[in-house]
C-alpha cells in the first residue's frame, strides 16, 4: 500500500486551518454525456478531492477513475458503499466503518470481502469512522445498510460514537446526513464533537449553499463533501470551489504547492 501522503496532507491542512472541499460523484448517476460534463467542470475548477462511490454495487470504477486522473488535477478518493467499489486506480480509499449502525455487514463484513485486494494494491488506505446523522428523511445509506441514523438532538450519542472510532484507531471522522438530505448535520453537533475528537472531521449531506458551508466550516469541519447539489446545476461546483479558495484567502491561510503547504512554521510529520 502507498505511504500516507494524502492523509498527511489532510493533517497539515488542518494544522494550518486550511479548509478542504470534496466533490462526490455517484457512478450510477454519472454515465456518458453527464460524466463528460462533470469532467469539463472539474477541469475548470478542481476541488481538493473527488470522492467516488455510492450506495449500490457497481461493475467497475476503473475506466471512470482513469479518465478522472488523466483529465483533472485532483486527488481521487474511493468512498465505497460496497466491496465491489474498490479500484486499484484510485489514489486513496476511505475504509469506512458504519459505527452509528449495528449491522455487522457494514462494520466489518464488506471490509473482509475486499481486504486482500486492497492490501496488495498501491492505494492509500485511510480508516474512517462513518456516522450517519438524521438528515430529515430516510437516506440511501440508511435504507441499504438497514441501520438507523443518530437523532439530530442526540449530540452525546454522536460524540460517544466518534470517540469510540478514534480510540479504535480511525484516522478520520465522517458525519453524514445522507445524499439529498433536507437538513445538514447540526452545527451544534459538529462543534460538540470537534471539541473532544482529534481526528480530522468530514461533513456531508444536504449542503446546498456557501452560507451553509461557512457555518459548517466555522463549527469545526475540516472537509466538506457535496454531490447531490450539483446534479441539476454543475456550474455550482465551480462557484463552490472558488468560494472555498476565497474563504481560505480571507482567513490568510497559505495555499498548497504540489500537495505541500507553503508555511515555514509547519513541522513535517
Amino acid at each position: 500500500m502507498r505511504h500516507n501522503n494524502i492523509y498527511r496532507r489532510i493533517l497539515l491542512n488542518r494544522e494550518m486551518g486550511r479548509k478542504m472541499f470534496a466533490v462526490l460523484i455517484d457512478p450510477e448517476k454519472s454515465n456518458g454525456r453527464q460524466f463528460a460534463s462533470i469532467i469539463a467542470t472539474l477541469k475548470t475548477a478542481p476541488p481538493d478531492f473527488v470522492f467516488i462511490g455510492g450506495s449500490h454495487a457497481v461493475k467497475s470504477l476503473d475506466n471512470m477513475i482513469e479518465v478522472l486522473k488523466e483529465e483533472v488535477d485532483t486527488t481521487v478518493v474511493l468512498f465505497p458503499g460496497d466491496a465491489s467499489q474498490f479500484s486499484e486506480h484510485a489514489d486513496a480509499l476511505l475504509f469506512l466503518s458504519l459505527l452509528s449502525g449495528r449491522n455487522p455487514e457494514y462494520l466489518i463484513g464488506q471490509h473482509i470481502k475486499s481486504a486482500v485486494a486492497i492490501k496488495e494494491s498501491d492505494v492509500e488506505v485511510i480508516p474512517t469512522a462513518y456516522l450517519l446523522i438524521d438528515g430529515g428523511k430516510v437516506s440511501s445509506v440508511e435504507f441499504i445498510s438497514n441501520t438507523r441514523a443518530i437523532p439530530r438532538d442526540k449530540k452525546e450519542i454522536a460524540l460517544s460514537t466518534a470517540v469510540a472510532g478514534e480510540l479504535m484507531g480511525m484516522h478520520l471522522t465522517y458525519l453524514e446526513a445522507g445524499s439529498g438530505a433536507s437538513q445538514t448535520v447540526p452545527e451544534e453537533m459538529i462543534s460538540y464533537i470537534r471539541e473532544s475528537v482529534d481526528t480530522p472531521l468530514i461533513v456531508g449531506g444536504g449542503i446546498t449553499s456557501t452560507e451553509e458551508m461557512e457555518k459548517i466550516y466555522e463549527a469545526g469541519a475540516d472537509i466538506i463533501v457535496i454531490g447531490n447539489a450539483f446534479e441539476s446545476d454543475l456550474h455550482k461546483m465551480v462557484d463552490f470551489v472558488k468560494w472555498v479558495e476565497a474563504y481560505n484567502n480571507k482567513h490568510n491561510i497559505p495555499g498548497m504547492e504540489n500537495g505541500i503547504p507553503q508555511h515555514p512554521d509547519i513541522i513535517s510529520l
